[in-house]
């Protein structure tokens, strides 16, 4: 497995409006591409970070290389982030070791 982590400012006020996006987003990736999907986490200091799961690094940079699956959703995460967000988004990608989380 391979993973991807995303790390976002949302300019206050839009958050859920980013939410909305990311969800719109990642469903569509999860549909289109075969990704796992993803979890969105909100920070101590107010930003999101997302991590993906994808079944190879392969899948990952295909997905990544084309066009958005749901531009509109894309959209609202544009608009919504601070200026460097989406843009920048990535902040880690790399082979998953070992996996211990449980589901609830």
């Amino acid at each position: 497995m391979y993973a991807a982590i995303y790390a976002w400012k949302a300019i206050p006020g839009r958050e859920e409006r980013f939410r909305a996006g990311w969800r719109r987003v990642t469903e569509a990736i999860r549909r289109e591409h075969g990704s796992f999907g993803s979890r969105l986490h909100r920070t101590d200091d107010g930003r999101f970070v997302a991590y993906a799961l994808w079944p190879s690094e392969e899948a990952w940079k295909a997905a990544m290389a084309g066009a958005p699956v749901d531009p509109e959703g894309a959209q609202m995460m544009t608009d919504s982030a601070e200026p460097d967000g989406v843009s920048s988004s990535v902040v880690a990608t790399g082979e998953v070791l070992d996996d211990l989380l449980l589901q609830p």
